[in-house]
């Protein structure tokens, strides 16, 4: 079994945040999915989806899974909110849902210091019905793949890598 942590949950839910914080205090590798996608392709995600569409996004995330699946170890994996579609997820290491409900993570990123940029980023939440919509969609798969569940509405960045942590010693 890899050990990588793989982080999943809806947009906006903080995993990029989490996998910083968790990589600086662990000293481990933090590997961003999205990032690597846009890497290879030269493109934004958004720019992806607008120009090629979301099956087309979804075989560049089924391509890095199995890049991550055969290529690496000892890391933490933040992934796109849809990424948990991946036929491999559950190989790639311990699944960690960053669970959240819609109210809480539309609230965290519109209160945001840089609310525009973290707005932008997600177009999605400029139609906050069909944003709502894909969340209800999506929480059971998260919760049914998730080898750990940390709610972290009501915890800090601390108690949220401390909560990952403790729960792969166990």
């Amino acid at each position: 079994m890899k050990k990588n942590i793989i982080l999943i949950g809806f947009m906006g839910v903080g995993k990029g945040t989490t996998a910083r914080a968790y990589a600086e205090k662990y000293k481990c590798f933090n590997i961003d999915t999205d990032d690597l996608i846009e890497s290879k392709t030269n493109q934004k995600v958004k720019t992806i989806f607008e120009e090629k569409g979301e099956k087309y996004f979804r075989s560049l995330e089924q391509e890095c899974a199995d890049w991550i699946e055969s290529s690496v170890n000892n890391s933490l994996i933040s992934c796109g909110g849809g990424f948990y579609k991946v036929d491999n997820l559950k190989k790639l290491g311990t699944v960690v849902l960053l669970d959240a409900s819609y109210e809480w993570i539309y609230k965290r990123l519109s209160t945001a210091e840089n609310a525009k940029s973290k707005l932008k980023k997600r177009p999605l939440f400029s139609e906050p019905e069909k944003a709502k919509k894909l969340y209800v969609e999506r929480e059971k798969a998260y919760k049914k793949l998730a080898d750990v569940v940390i709610n972290v509405e009501k915890n800090s960045i601390k108690g949220i890598i401390k909560e990952i942590h403790k729960s792969l010693i166990v």
